[in-house]
């Protein structure tokens, strides 16, 4: 599993005037099954996509699409991590 966290790299409302394409690109991933959650951290300074059947360098490839990524106003880091216990009933 990888937890994708993006950092905004320029004002709220510049990353909001995206955001609407960049929600859509994430619905995508998640319709192939890759994206299982994702959302806006609280303050809105970026946000985290959790993935899964991926390695770190194909998930790197796919976010060279991402809106965010091709306006200049999001950068990810990459953390691969293996789950130890997932409480299903807890979502």
């Amino acid at each position: 599993m990888l937890v994708l966290t993006s950092t905004y790299t320029a004002p709220l409302d510049e990353v909001d005037a995206h955001r609407d394409d960049h929600i859509a690109f994430l619905r995508g991933l998640a319709d192939t099954g890759h994206v299982v959650a994702f959302g806006r951290c609280r303050p809105p300074t970026g946000a985290v996509v959790l993935a899964v059947g991926w390695t770190a360098a194909e998930a790197r490839a796919a976010l060279t699409h991402d809106p965010y990524v091709r306006a200049g106003v999001a950068e990810y880091e990459i953390r691969e991590f293996t789950p130890a216990y997932v409480n299903r009933g807890a979502w």
